[in-house]
Formats: C-alpha cells, structure tokens, sequence
C-alpha cells in the first residue's frame, strides 16, 4: 500500500450513545415524512439548492471512485416539453402494449396513466446519466465498475437531500429513454438512468393512503 496515498481520518464524529439513537430517530423520522407526489407548483426553486442537493448526491461511494454519474438540470420550459412529449410517446407504449395485467393491476390504486404533465408543470428536471465506460481525450475507452449499484445509490442521496431542503420530488422512469440522449445532448457512453421532478408541491396536493413494511418484514438483524 502507498501511503502517499492516504491520509488519516479527520471527519469521522463519535457520538454518546444516546445521541446516536437519537440521530438515528430523529432521521428516520425525517425521511419518513418524505411523499412521492405528482401535482406540482410552478415555482421556482434557487440554483443554489439544487446545487447543494447535486454535492450531497455527488458524495456516493462508487466503484474505484470513479463516479459514474451526470446530472443535467433542466428549467427551459420547450426543454420541458420536449421531454414531456418523448416520455408520454414511451408511456403509451408502456400503458398499451409493454405492461402485463399484473402491472397494470398493481398501478391502479396510485391512478397513474401515460399522461405526465408534472414533466412540464414542475420548476426542474434533475436528469440523471450513468456513464457505462469512461472516454478519455485520446478516445480510448475505460471501464466504470458497478454503474448501475454506484448511481442508483448517488440517486438515493439525491432524493434524500431534496426533501431535507424542503422540497418534493418525483421519479420518473419511462422505458426506453434513449431520447434523453439526444434531447440533452449527452454522448453514447451516457445512458439515462432517472428523471427526477423537483420542486413545491401544490396546495391541493394529495397522496395515495400507503403505508412501508414493518421492520421484521424488511430485515433479518443479528
């Protein structure tokens, strides 16, 4: 091992246990307040949020640190609508031909169908791209190491920061989503991952009467 290469460990804080269970409740319940919605204000919100929320998702671990990840954030309104129209085109597809009765069942109770006007309405789009190989300025292409597990967890830090900022968000997957690419002008290496819809919620909102599992239903814990 190189120990140029590594430094000690300066940011790690223990604390007393009973502020550990604390912390611990105190998050849990934070994040347990957090609601998936799909009526959105038109407001906007402050670039300087966003790019706190985009460090914060940033600051994953990855594979060989290697951060296989993009964020594109998009305000333009005839942005908005292109990609309304290009997710709408899938969602139909999906919503018609793509879907099993057993999906299709299993959506019902959330009342969601093909349209998606939340993609124009909301202030921004947080595009996310997973960048399957890395190209270097010679061209050469470099392998990134577990893509999918890397952004999928920066994603989570995402949403996770969204709401501590007091925001709402949405995510949004319609297959394919190879439009992005283009729409966005992402290169080939880049493949869409997630569209994440940010922004306020509006005063009438509602959400589904859901509830999660119970901890013994999630976890085996020693």
């Amino acid at each position: 091992m190189d120990s140029s290469k590594f430094a000690p460990l300066t940011t790690y804080r223990e604390y007393p246990l009973e502020e550990m269970q604390r912390r611990a409740a105190d998050f849990r319940a934070e994040m347990q307040r957090r609601r998936t919605v799909r009526c959105f204000s038109n407001r906007s919100v402050p670039r300087e949020i966003i790019e706190e929320c985009v460090l914060t998702a940033a600051s994953a671990p990855s594979g060989a640190n290697l951060q296989p990840w993009h964020f594109v954030g998009v305000t333009d309104p005839k942005v908005k609508q292109q990609i309304r129209v290009g997710a709408e085109k899938e969602e139909r597809e999906f919503y018609r031909h793509r879907a099993t009765k057993e999906w299709l069942v299993d959506l019902a109770p959330f009342g969601t169908d093909a349209d998606k006007p939340f993609l124009e309405i909301a202030p921004l789009l947080i595009v996310i791209f997973a960048q399957s190989c890395r190209v270097m300025p010679d061209g050469r292409k470099l392998a990134n190491y577990y893509v999918n597990e890397s952004v999928g967890i920066a994603a989570g830090l995402l949403i996770a920061a969204v709401h501590h900022a007091g925001l709402v968000c949405l995510t949004h997957t319609p297959s394919p989503m190879g439009f992005l690419n283009k729409i966005l002008g992402r290169p080939e290496n880049e493949r869409p991952f997630l569209i994440l819809v940010v922004g306020y919620p509006t005063d009438d909102v509602v959400v589904p009467t859901i509830g999660k599992k119970a901890l013994n239903e999630i976890a085996t814990l020693g």
